[in-house]
This record gives structure tokens, sequence and C-alpha cells, in this order.
């Protein structure tokens, strides 16, 4: 493919190029609203169209890997849904499949675009006619009859207190001592429009691993705050997230919450046990002796909330693929619990709905051999064919943990998504 940087006004190219983008069968962009740290290697950056596709159907990893030995040099993106559990383990899921996702979908872009300062940078086989295009395309919006959808639960508060006491006696049997139950949030007959929701919800809540996914007629709009797994040359870094508090009404409100986080022992002791988790997923791709979790329990704030992030980092081994790495650690210990296949097994007994692309993750791998992924959270999902629209939350049960406090949780991290679509 061929490589030109334009000058132009940013703000205004991204959005024209969004909706340019959308009228293919697949786009991903990547968003991340200005959030950097250490490992951060992208601002924003919009694939479209393809040029090749991965669908699993079984032996997910293996096929993908062929996939990406055939394709050397390119960029794919794609993502890896939670229910890819049932081949790494034996665990079944019961629900149904309403959204129609597939459990990994891949493609390498035909037109990549990277959103870099005043400029971007265009890689296609012709980069000048993709500009003059997005120059050109009218963002007039698409004749729909939208509305609120009527957003319902999967499961009511008296059904989620019950979930809750069933995971409350298994922590106390031993069988685990972490769990992340997850409700559904749903609307069925739902007509909205994907890219204009997205927008929106990047407005209301502008996170680090934003992503606007289309497949077809299926739809990822994420809002994510946290990275699942990325590789920096040789370095692998996972960031999970553990510990929630709601955002003040003032500075003051702010630091005395933040405070509040940092010393919660039932956070910190969640937060604890997760890069423990993970610290021993990650072994099983490392040089041994590099497992290493130096920064623990940093406190980091988005707009709704207030989050414990703690940096989990190791050295990959050379026996070792990217996607075996990716293996080795998923689905996210921040989603699962401890110990996870167990913590996995009662979620399918005790949840009432399919997690699919949630709990899942998004990303990408380029052709300089490094990946980052999200973790999908804070993300509808929608069938624009099916009219079903779909999104969850969670939270962490210990033995130190309160119903009420855990589903009131869990409306919180709704909000953004509930203001989105509601107002």
């Amino acid at each position: 493919m061929a490589k030109a940087i334009f000058e132009v006004n940013i703000e205004g190219f991204e959005r024209k190029a969004l909706a340019w983008a959308e009228q293919f069968e697949q786009c991903c962009y990547l968003q991340s609203n200005g959030y950097k740290d250490v490992f951060s290697a992208i601002d924003s950056i919009l694939a479209v169209d393809s040029i090749a596709t991965f669908e699993s159907s079984q032996n997910t990893f293996e096929s993908l890997e062929i996939f990406k030995t055939k394709h050397p040099q390119h960029w794919m993106f794609g993502f890896f849904g939670y229910d890819l559990k049932n081949e790494i383990e034996e665990l079944h899921t019961p629900f149904p499949n309403p959204l129609k996702f597939p459990d990994c979908y891949f493609f390498i872009p035909k037109v990549l675009i990277k959103f870099c300062g005043t400029s971007i940078h265009i890689e296609a086989d012709d980069p000048k006619a993709v500009f003059d295009q997005i120059n050109n395309f009218s963002e007039e919006a698409k004749e729909e009859n939208t509305a609120t959808p009527n957003i319902r639960t999967r499961m009511s508060k008296e059904e989620y207190f019950t979930a809750f006491d069933h995971m409350i006696r298994h922590i106390r049997r031993g069988d685990i001592y972490e769990v992340n139950l997850c409700q559904e949030f749903y609307a069925e007959n739902a007509v909205i429009n994907p890219l204009a929701v997205y927008q929106k919800l990047n407005r209301v809540s502008p996170t680090p691993f934003s992503t606007f996914f289309k497949l077809s007629d299926r739809y990822i709009l994420s809002a994510s705050p946290e990275r699942f797994l990325a590789k920096r040359d040789n370095m692998l870094i996972s960031q999970p997230i553990k510990g929630t508090a709601p955002r003040g009404n003032t500075h003051e409100e702010d630091e005395n919450i933040i405070n509040e986080l940092k010393s919660n022992p039932k956070e910190i002791a969640e937060n604890v046990m997760i890069v423990d988790l993970v610290r021993n997923d990650m072994t099983r791709s490392a040089q041994p002796g590099t497992v290493a979790a130096e920064r623990r329990l940093e406190v980091h704030t988005f707009k709704q909330v207030h989050q414990l992030i703690s940096t989990i980092t190791c050295t990959k081994s050379k026996e070792i693929s990217d996607i075996q790495a990716i293996k080795n650690i998923f689905p996210p210990g921040s989603m699962t619990g401890a110990p996870k296949v167990s913590a996995m097994r009662l979620c399918d007994t005790y949840e009432h709905s399919r997690r699919g692309v949630y709990s899942g993750t998004v990303g990408y791998f380029s052709p300089e051999g490094d990946f980052d992924f999200n973790v999908v959270i804070r993300t509808i999902l929608y069938n624009q064919s099916e009219k079903y629209l779909s999104f969850h939350t969670g939270g962490a049960i210990t033995i130190d943990a309160e119903a009420e406090k855990e589903y009131n949780e869990c409306l919180l991290k709704a909000s953004a998504i509930l203001q989105t679509l509601t107002s």
C-alpha cells in the first residue's frame, strides 16, 4: 500500500472520515481521547474495508495463527469474544446469542488512517483518492426513525440479590474467593444511528480505549477504560481494573473519594486478587523471572468514575507467539474471578445471559509486531438487522461484598450508556 500525509482540520476530517467509513462492511476506529501513559502508541486510528477476513468456527486461536502468518507485515483489527473460554477450558455457555456476533473476527484493512496532531497519515492503494473521497463525503444524517430504546434488565434486582447470595455461599465454601457477576441491559425493536450513538457516548464518557467497530450489521460502541493486554517490542503489559468509586461534585469531594478508594480494604483486596491472577496467567508466556507488578493500586480518574488500576509486565518468551500469549491470559481476569475456571463456571450458572463480545477484547496487531487490546466493558452491542441492543455491567464480589452496594455499582457503570441512550 502507498502512504501519504495530509494537513487537515483534525476534528472536522475525523468526523467526516467516520461517516465515510461506515458505508463499508468493516471498519474499526480506536480512539485514546488524549489519555497517555508510558505504553501508549496510538492517538486514534481508523481501519476501513478488507483485503481479507477471519471468522472463527472452531480451533479459533490455532486458525487465527495460520491466518496471521498468511498476512505478514499487515495491520489486523478485530475482537475475541468472551465465550472463547469454552475452547480454552471445559466450559459451556447455556444462553442464546441474539446479537449474532461470531466468537472471533479479524480483518486486514484496505485503508488505514492515523490521526496525528494536525496531520493524517493514509495508507491505501491510492491515498489521495481516499483523502478526496472523505473530503467530498456528505455527512447528512441517515433517514431513520430513531427512538429512545426501551431498556430492560435481564435480571431483576431481586434476581441479582439471589445470584449474589449464591456467589457468597460459594466463596464461604472455598469454591472461589472472587467472582465478577454481570447482568445484561437490553432493548428489542431498537432503532438507533450507531455512529451518532457512539459519538455521543464518547462525549459523555471519553476513555483511553474507546472503539467504534462495524461488522456488516453488527456494531461495537465502546467507552472502555481498561487495557487487557499489549505488546511493546518483547514486553507484555496488562492493566486490570478493580476498584470503582463515583466522581464527586467538587474538587474537594473528588479528593476525599480518591483517598477513601485508595484505603478501602475491599477495593484493595479485589485489585490484589486480580493482580495475582494476571501474574499467574502471564507466567505461561513469560521468560522466567520477568513477571513484575511494580505499579499497583494507582487511581485513574475518568468522567464518571475513579478506578484502581495496576500494571503487570513481563518479557515474552521467544517460544510463545503473540496469539498464544493472548490465549494464555484470556479471558481478562478482571472480568472472571479467581480461581478463574471455577469463577467462569459459576457465572455460566447464575448469570441470565450470554456475554458474547462483552468481557472479551477488541484491538489490533501492527506490522511492527506490537499489539494492543482493550477489555470490552462500558460497551453497547447492537445488531441492526435484528434491532437488538445490549450492554452488560458487572462487579467483583468478595467475602466482604454487600449486595446493595454491588448492585448500585452496576448502575453506576451503566450510567454513561443510559445517559447516552435516553437523553
